[in-house]
C-alpha cells in the first residue's frame, strides 16, 4: 500500500464534521479506573486537536497521541504541555501496525478516532492481520475496568471511494497508479463484538450514518483531498499536470454521485464505533 503523506491543513478543513463523530464516541466511554489522573493513550491522533476533547474531560490525565505521520505530529506538537488542572498532553512517532504498549506500561484508556482503518494486513516483520490482529495486546495493556474506545469509517463501497477505485484501475491511470484501491478494512459492529467479547470485554457496539450537508466548490472532492485521496495525490505529487488530470475527471464523477443543492451538498458517511470495557 502506498503510504500517504498528510497534509494537516486540508484535513482540517472539514474539521467541525469531523468532530461529531469523535464526540459520540467520546460521551459513551465510562468512568475510568484511576480517574483523576488516567493515562490515555490516542492512536491516530493526526493533527492533535482530536485530543484536547480527551484532556477537557480528564483534564489531570497523561495523554500520548501517537501518529505516523511527520507533517501530523508537527502540527500536534502545538497542543503539547501541560494542561489546566495538572495533566500533561505529548505526543510520539508509531506506526500503529506494530505500537504495542511497553512492557509493564498499563492505560486506562486506549482511545482512537477514525485511524485503525488505514491498518491493512500485510506481511513483514512485526505487522498483524489489520487492526483487530492487535486487539489483544492492546487490552493486555487495560487494567480491570479499563476502555479500549474507537471509531472508524464504514463508508468503503459508498460512491466517494467506489469511484476514486474504478479510477484508479481505468485504461487511462492503471499503469500509472496501479491497482490499489481503499480495501475495506473494518468490520461491522457485530464482528467488533465478537472479535473483543472472547478477550474479556463488556463491548458496546454501534453504526450511525451521518448526513453532511457540505458548503463550497465541489466539496466532497475536497473533503476526500483530506483522507480517502492521499495515496493517489503522494503518488503524483511529482506529476502537478496528471495530478489536476485526475482531480478534474474524480471532480466530475463526484458532482454526479453527490450534486449541489441550495441547501448544500448531501454526503451521506457511516461509521462504526466500539467501547469495549475489560472485565
Amino acid at each position: 500500500m502506498t503510504t500517504p503523506v498528510w497534509d494537516p491543513h486540508q484535513y482540517l478543513r472539514h474539521a467541525g464534521h469531523r468532530a461529531r463523530p469523535l464526540a459520540d464516541l467520546l460521551a459513551r466511554v465510562p468512568e475510568l479506573p484511576h480517574a483523576d489522573a488516567p493515562r490515555i493513550a490516542d492512536l491516530g491522533c493526526g493533527p492533535g486537536g482530536p485530543s484536547t476533547p480527551l484532556a477537557a474531560r480528564w483534564p489531570r490525565a497523561h495523554i500520548t497521541g501517537y501518529d505516523n505521520s511527520p507533517a501530523m505530529l508537527d502540527e500536534a506538537r502545538k497542543h503539547a504541555g501541560p494542561t489546566g488542572a495538572g495533566g500533561t498532553l505529548d505526543f510520539a512517532h508509531a506506526d500503529l501496525a506494530t505500537w504495542r504498549p511497553a512492557p509493564g506500561v498499563s492505560f486506562d484508556l486506549i482511545f482512537s478516532n477514525a485511524a485503525l482503518q488505514w491498518v491493512l494486513p500485510a506481511e513483514g516483520k512485526g505487522r498483524v492481520d489489520g487492526h483487530t490482529g492487535a486487539f489483544p495486546a492492546w487490552i493486555d495493556a487495560l487494567p480491570t475496568g479499563g476502555t479500549f474506545a474507537f471509531q472508524v469509517p464504514g463508508n468503503f463501497t459508498a460512491p466517494s471511494h467506489a469511484l476514486l477505485a474504478d479510477l484508479r484501475n481505468s485504461p487511462r491511470w492503471r499503469d500509472r497508479l496501479g491497482a490499489e484501491s481503499r480495501v475495506n478494512t473494518v468490520l461491522d459492529p457485530a464482528g467488533y463484538a465478537a472479535a473483543l467479547a472472547p478477550l474479556g470485554c463488556e463491548v458496546d457496539a454501534w453504526e450511525t450514518t451521518y448526513l453532511h450537508l457540505l458548503q463550497g466548490e465541489d466539496p466532497v472532492l475536497d473533503w476526500v483531498k483530506g483522507t480517502a485521496l492521499r495515496p493517489v495525490l503522494t503518488l503524483l505529487a511529482d506529476d502537478p499536470a496528471a495530478r489536476e488530470a485526475f482531480l478534474a475527471e474524480y471532480g466530475e464523477m463526484l458532482r454526479t454521485a453527490y450534486p449541489s443543492a441550495p441547501h448544500g451538498t448531501a454526503f451521506p458517511f457511516r461509521r462504526i464505533f466500539v467501547v469495549a470495557v475489560k472485565r
